[in-house]
């Protein structure tokens, strides 16, 4: 049994936030609270649980080791307890199921969509990345966040950003002292598979426990970052691409506004569809009928041209 079954699921969601963007700031912005009611929640989560979960006084915000563990609980929870009540759960057409992979952060998005659409849900899912393709075409979500390659045929895709590769070692391995390095200086390093992002906390452990490297997208290394270890840039190892996909022959009206959301266009803009409902275009008004042109002399009083004068 998880120690978290206990922890409401409102004060999971703050603890992920928090977990997912490593800065309290912009996660509290992302939910739309103060970051000192965010703060005094994850203090009293730690106080309630009896552990830390974020390494006091870090610089940028870190995860202890129990931390990662309860996160990954924390997200399993969190998508049973939306699984486990479906009589709390609106009619289809009133919730739009959005899934995520590792690495992807989704409560900006969340935001903007709450305070858009208020009354329709946003049903947010940690989708694993070996799922990421089969969540889509089964229906087990509207629309998710995949990591690239995946096969395109019948999905629509618009592309959203590229991450970074970066090389994970130990914090005393001699490629710590650089920003950045290239492929070439990893040459003699005994590299682990990282193929498997689901897996990448396991490959984490692998590189602290047997040193050697590990190539993940930057935000796999952020999301998993332990005090012994750091992260560099690789120059010349390949990006990843994140794109927000979807079923072509299930485009409704919630998945293009959340597109629009994604795509930061505004709640007034013209290929909104509930704003094209909003400024339906108004009926033109009939021309007004002209009124005849006044005649420019009237017969009673026209002018009599003067007549000649006869002689006496």
């Amino acid at each position: 049994m998880s120690r978290l079954e206990s922890i409401d699921t409102t004060r999971l969601r703050w603890f992920v936030a928090v977990a997912e963007e490593l800065h309290f700031a912009r996660a509290a912005r992302g939910l739309g609270i103060s970051r000192q009611r965010l703060s005094g929640t994850v203090i009293e989560l730690e106080e309630e649980l009896g552990t830390r979960l974020f390494v006091p006084g870090a610089q940028p915000t870190q995860l202890t080791e129990d931390g990662r563990v309860l996160l990954g609980e924390a997200r399993e929870l969190i998508a049973a307890a939306a699984a486990a009540e479906p009589e709390a759960t609106p009619a289809a057409a009133d919730r739009l199921r959005v899934g995520f992979v590792p690495g992807v952060t989704v409560t900006k998005w969340e935001r903007i969509w709450a305070e858009r659409f208020p009354d329709i849900a946003l049903e947010l899912t940690p989708i694993p990345m070996k799922d990421q393709e089969s969540a889509l075409r089964a229906g087990a979500v509207d629309m998710c966040f995949v990591r690239l390659p995946i096969d395109r045929e019948g999905l629509s895709a618009i592309p959203l950003y590229r991450e970074v590769p970066v090389a994970v070692v130990p914090k005393d391995h001699p490629i710590a002292a650089f920003d950045q390095i290239a492929t070439a200086d990893l040459a003699d390093e005994r590299l682990q598979d990282a193929s498997d992002l689901d897996d990448a906390a396991m490959t984490m452990e692998l590189v602290a426990a047997v040193s050697g490297a590990a190539i993940v997208p930057h935000s796999i290394a952020r999301l998993h970052h332990r005090k012994d270890l750091v992260y560099r840039t690789v120059t010349d190892a390949p990006e990843t691409e994140v794109v927000l996909a979807w079923p072509v022959d299930r485009t409704t009206e919630l998945v293009e506004e959340f597109v629009g959301v994604v795509r930061g266009r505004s709640a007034r803009s013209s290929r909104s569809p509930s704003a094209q409902q909003a400024e339906a275009p108004k009926r033109k008004k009939p021309p007004a009928a002209k009124k005849p042109a006044a005649a420019t002399k009237s017969r009673q009083g026209a002018a009599k041209k003067p007549g000649k004068r006869r002689g006496r």
